[in-house]
């Protein structure tokens, strides 16, 4: 049988804009049962802290709950290879951090490419790193800390929270681009660590500000100066090191991940609540008494960042030949 033309055509346009029409209710359907959010450090941390932030806005935001799930272990990769390896289905979602992009380089038999295998949804923000010593030391400016330095060379130590830290690479950043010599201390985290800095038995540290920001604030630390482009809010006496070094900079950031193939549309409408998030003045809030700055965007804006981070700690690693614990 024969189809009149304009039957035809009308059929055809309806067949046309099935694709379109079903994407739009896939959105709109999106989520319809609880979401995993998937965490690679302990509760209690900063990358904790967040996630169950942005997970309860989320939740009130689309009605369902995001369940923060806490898989620690080989600095993040337990967790980013749980979330490479799920359905791309938008049910799955990784807390994408600083040391998923350093990792991508120090280690160098994965099973998974966080470069590929995680599809950036959105970043949230960026805290600086601090320069910090024991007080004994006899310096209070990055200027005269590379001097002392050179007059000094092996007799400094500069601790760290691990091996290839984000804490670590800041140090490491800073030696490459001083020509400085300091002995690497690692830590099994921030707690040691700066109980040994603050009794003298290491001399410098490059930690994230939310870990350190008490102790400066009793002088039981000295803060020299903050590892990002512009100053702290929240210490904003503190240079940054960029104003002696000039091109320094370094911080750590936080986002949200999926495994690669999820529908654009699901990471759209993600990427547009915690947009809306980030907008949000109680959150805001939240967000600058830790000591960041929120990075707003498109998921490209923050796949940009993820490559950049991930090609300038590339140089890094190489460059002071870091090898994984």
């Amino acid at each position: 049988m024969r189809l009149p033309r304009r039957r035809f055509l009308q059929l055809a346009a309806g067949t046309a804009a099935l694709p379109a029409a079903s994407r739009l209710a896939s959105a709109q359907a999106y989520p319809a049962r609880p979401v995993r959010f998937v965490v690679g450090f302990a509760a209690g941390g900063a990358n904790d802290i967040l996630a169950r932030l942005f997970g309860e806005w989320l939740s009130q935001r689309l009605g369902q709950p995001f369940i923060v799930e806490n898989r620690v272990g080989a600095s993040g990769n337990i967790a980013a290879e749980a979330v490479a390896k799920a359905a791309p289905d938008g049910y799955t979602l990784l807390f994408v951090n600083a040391p998923n992009a350093i990792n991508a380089t120090l280690y160098d038999k994965l099973s998974f490419n966080f470069a590929t295998d995680i599809a950036p949804v959105g970043g949230i923000m960026r805290v600086p790193n601090i320069m910090e010593v024991t007080p004994s030391l006899p310096v209070r400016t990055v200027p005269e800390f590379i001097a002392y330095a050179k007059a000094n060379p092996e007799k400094l130590n500069m601790a760290s929270a691990g091996v290839g830290t984000s804490i670590h690479v800041c140090g490491e950043l800073f030696k490459m681009m001083t020509g400085i010599n300091m002995a690497h201390v690692p830590y099994r985290g921030s707690a040691p660590m700066l109980t040994d800095l603050m009794g003298g038995q290491v001399q410098v540290t490059f930690d994230n500000l939310p870990a350190s920001i008490e102790f400066i604030r009793a002088g039981k630390l000295r803060p020299l100066a903050v590892t990002t482009a512009t100053r702290s809010e929240a210490l904003p006496e503190v240079p940054t090191i960029g104003e002696s070094v000039p091109g320094y900079e370094a911080s750590a950031w936080f986002g949200i991940g999926a495994p690669r193939n999820t529908p654009a549309d699901v990471i759209e409408k993600l990427n547009r609540e915690v947009n809306r998030g980030l907008a949000d003045p109680k959150i805001k809030a939240k967000l600058a008494d830790l000591g960041g700055t929120i990075i707003p965007g498109s998921p490209a804006d923050f796949g940009r960042l993820i490559a950049s981070e991930i090609e300038k700690w590339a140089k890094v690693i190489k460059f002071a030949n870091i090898k994984p614990e």
